[in-house]
């Protein structure tokens, strides 16, 4: 299989997976897509927060084929980085990064981001803005998705390190050092 000038990122929420595949993507000159701006539009048109959109999607099988139509179109481009908790499957000639963070900090910097910008509605909070509400939204909205993922694709866990190529904790390393390291290694992959 060829090699695409793809890097996906994928990681656990508050991970830094859209800052790093914009910073990553503006680096190198790429296009930057992200599923998660794709998902929030579908949510915005229907009128529900991203939880509850990853909710009605257990049933609603549409949701799910508009965002892989999204990714696999994506995967027929060329220097692209796609912040996407499925790219890796979607598109499996990329290079595939995922970014891990404990559940205490990923609340923390979810909090942050909520309080520093009043008018994004963060993914997992549905409006809540307690760090153990915040935390329960993180545990519900994963539960969803490893439930429709196993039932969609037969992906037992979105989540499993050997699904990528790097695998980064981003708790106490800078958006510049993990951007980086994507970077360097991405182009050793490149070259092998």
């Amino acid at each position: 299989m060829e090699k695409k000038h793809i890097i996906t990122i994928a990681g656990k929420l508050g991970s830094g997976k859209s800052s790093t595949a914009k910073k990553v993507a503006e680096i190198l000159g790429y296009e930057h897509k992200s599923t998660g701006d794709f998902m929030r539009e579908i949510a915005i048109n229907r009128g529900v927060s991203l939880g509850d959109l990853s909710v009605i999607a257990e049933n609603d099988p549409s949701i799910d084929k508009e965002l892989d139509d999204h990714n696999l179109n994506i995967g027929t481009k060329d220097n692209v980085v796609l912040d996407s908790r499925l790219g890796f499957h979607f598109i499996p000639n990329s290079f595939k990064v995922f970014l891990e963070l404990d559940e205490a900090t990923s609340a923390e910097r979810i909090l942050k981001d909520k309080l520093s910008n009043p008018n994004r509605n963060t993914e997992a909070t549905g409006g809540f803005d307690t760090i153990k509400n915040i935390k329960e939204k993180i545990k519900l909205r994963l539960e969803s998705e490893k439930k429709r993922y196993k039932d969609l694709y037969n992906i037992k866990d979105h989540t499993i390190h050997s699904n990528f190529d790097l695998v980064i904790n981003t708790k106490e390393v800078s958006l510049e050092e993990v951007s980086k390291r994507v970077i360097e290694e991405y182009n050793n992959w490149l070259n092998k």
